[in-house]
């Protein structure tokens, strides 16, 4: 490929993401509002324009996969996790006189690209029990609170579903490269940052 057909090619999947991004600006606007009328469809592309306009994001670069097997296992352990802490966290609600001890971790993750730490911090701020503080994107590391720590067993628990969540994220949608690198890391070595 030649660096002017690179280019063009770039700038093509630059210019497709650009609509995509506007066409689900214009359809959460028209979600916001509850009524899919002329009127709210204008004012949705009034205010996707601008918000791409004046918001640029950054691109992202995704140079993996989509792998089917990898994120059936992923949707099918995320919903096990989401009821788990569900459940686990109901139950400490209705606990009478108990007060669950927080703690904040700092998990290095091993694939360090934009696009792992967003996912990753998404997928864990969504699982009842943990929330994303701080995101060090130059480092790799994510903050985290943990609910309901009772020692350093609870923490070092943690850590470990935090990177086995990033691992099947990475064998879900990374490069080749990016699954190598998290199957032969184990996460029992993973030193803390």
């Amino acid at each position: 490929m030649t660096p002017r057909s690179e280019a063009s090619a770039r700038w093509r999947g630059r210019r497709r993401d650009r609509l995509i991004a506007f066409g689900w600006l214009v359809l959460v606007w028209s979600l916001f509002w509850g009524d899919f009328s002329w009127g709210n469809l204008a004012g949705g592309m009034l205010v996707a324009g601008a918000v791409l306009l004046f918001f640029p994001l950054p691109p992202v670069n995704f140079g993996g996969r989509l792998r089917a097997g990898p994120l059936l296992a992923f949707a099918v352990r995320f919903v096990g996790e989401l009821v788990s802490a569900s459940v686990h966290v109901a139950r400490v609600a209705v606990r009478f006189g108990y007060r669950p001890r927080g703690a904040i971790i700092a998990v290095r993750l091993r694939v360090r690209t934009d696009l792992n730490l967003a996912l990753t911090a998404e997928a864990i701020s969504l699982v009842p029990g943990t929330l994303i503080i701080e995101v060090d994107r130059d480092a790799g590391v994510l903050y985290v609170h943990v609910f309901d720590t009772h020692g350093p067993q609870d923490l070092t628990g943690s850590r470990r579903r935090i990177l086995a969540v990033e691992r099947r994220i990475v064998r879900a949608v990374g490069s080749g490269a990016e699954v190598r690198q998290v199957s032969t890391d184990p996460v029992e070595r993973e030193p803390d940052p």
